[in-house]
């Protein structure tokens, strides 16, 4: 019993140290030492159980001055990675990310067009995710069992490993887990994964509850506390696009009418100016900020309607969910900056009476397009890492 008991005792301190190590890249021995309450043996020690079990490595860090050395807590050069996926509308890519959270360069590769069935609007599921298994193959012959797990972005509603509606690639039930192969595989929400991204190491770090919202095909976002997104019984919620937030005579591709997601993006732009919707609302989103800045009084009036249905939304917010900070990605960005006023005014107009005098900080995202795959990464290395320590730890 002795044994066991130290045995598991051994484990959750390199536990310990992993997870201090990955969420504060860069960290120095000594400071997660003193961070964790080890001794300097303690930490000695755990790292070197940890270096044997390839999961972390060390290098000297540099000096400012005189005194005695100390390490920089890094990833194994041979550590664990995980595959990270992400499909938007328009695009798909993979890379691979290790302990410390840091994404390798990736190639984004467009939809092709015998990926679409025009007639339908819809991207079609079999051939994107057989060209995306082609990606994780080569990932698998290059990096062999250091690959343990592999994590999704994309936007929709992620039930499991299910994609139960994703209206602006027209799926509805596709089945990821083919994207496995084997491997753990953990799917979620692009907005939401961009949310538990902000809140690990982006604008929402250090704050106990935080409301991350998304704007680029629609909006999309998730509360978290504690860091942990709150999705609900199933893993489907934070579909904040999908509150009735809009104009009841307007229908949504998801099929419900007057849903916030069609008020505040590019198709909501497309109306206001007389346009047909567009075929990348992202993108007609885009060219309809730059006549605005550039003075175009049609456009400038479309961009500030866009703006007053984001702050409507994030006022009721702010009363239905009383987050400590509000961290805003995506088209987001470009209308908290252009229409500023005008998206501060309606969140006052929407928030109740005595939040108005203290709002909390309303911020841009610090990750930008790159929030989703951290995200994406950070919940695939949650899911492994605490058996793979288990595992290699105890000389399983």
């Amino acid at each position: 019993m002795a044994t066991i008991r130290a045995e598991a005792q051994r484990v959750q301190g390199a536990l310990a140290l992993l997870r201090h190590a990955h969420a504060n890249p860069g960290v120095t021995r000594a400071a997660a030492a003193a961070s964790l309450g080890l001794t300097s043996g303690s930490a000695t020690e755990i790292m070197g159980r940890l270096r044997a079990a390839r999961l972390l490595s060390e290098r000297v860090a540099p000096q400012a001055g005189r005194g005695r050395p100390t390490s920089v807590l890094v990833p194994h050069p041979d550590g664990p990675l995980v595959a990270v996926v992400e499909i938007t509308h328009a695009t798909w890519s993979v890379t691979t990310a290790g302990i410390g959270g840091s994404l390798a360069p990736a190639a984004v590769h467009r939809h092709a067009p015998g990926d679409r069935d025009v007639g339908r609007g819809r991207v079609e599921p079999g051939t994107v995710l057989a060209r995306i298994g082609g990606a994780l193959d080569a990932l698998r012959a290059r990096f062999g069992e250091r690959l343990v797990a592999v994590g999704v972005a994309m936007p929709g509603t992620i039930r499991g490993h299910t994609v139960v509606q994703a209206a602006t690639l027209r799926w509805r039930d596709v089945d990821l887990a083919v994207l496995g192969g084997g491997l753990t595989l953990t799917a979620g929400n692009d907005a939401s994964l961009a949310g538990v991204a902000e809140a690990a190491r982006g604008a929402a770090r250090g704050h106990q509850t935080a409301l991350h919202l998304t704007v680029e095909v629609g909006v999309g976002g998730v509360l978290l506390v504690d860091g942990a997104p709150a999705l609900g019984a199933t893993g489907a919620g934070g579909e904040f696009g999908h509150v009735p937030f809009g104009d009841p005579a307007v229908r949504c591709p998801c099929g419900a009418y007057g849903c916030w997601d069609v008020t505040v993006d590019g198709r909501a732009m497309a109306r206001r100016l007389g346009r047909g919707e567009p075929a990348d609302p992202r993108a007609f989103a885009g060219a309809v900020l730059s006549a605005a800045r550039n003075g175009n009084g049609d456009a400038k009036a479309a961009v500030a309607e866009a703006a007053h249905a984001l702050g409507r939304g994030v006022g009721a917010l702010l009363n239905a969910l009383d987050p400590a900070v509000v961290t805003l990605g995506g088209l987001g960005v470009d209308l908290l900056a252009f229409a500023g006023d005008i998206f501060t005014d309606a969140v006052r107009r929407a928030a109740m009476a005595w939040r108005r005098a203290e709002l909390p900080p309303i911020v841009p995202a610090e990750l930008g397009s790159r929030g989703p795959s951290i995200g994406a990464a950070e919940s695939a290395l949650a899911a492994v890492l605490a058996g793979l320590t288990q595992d290699r730890v105890a000389g399983r």
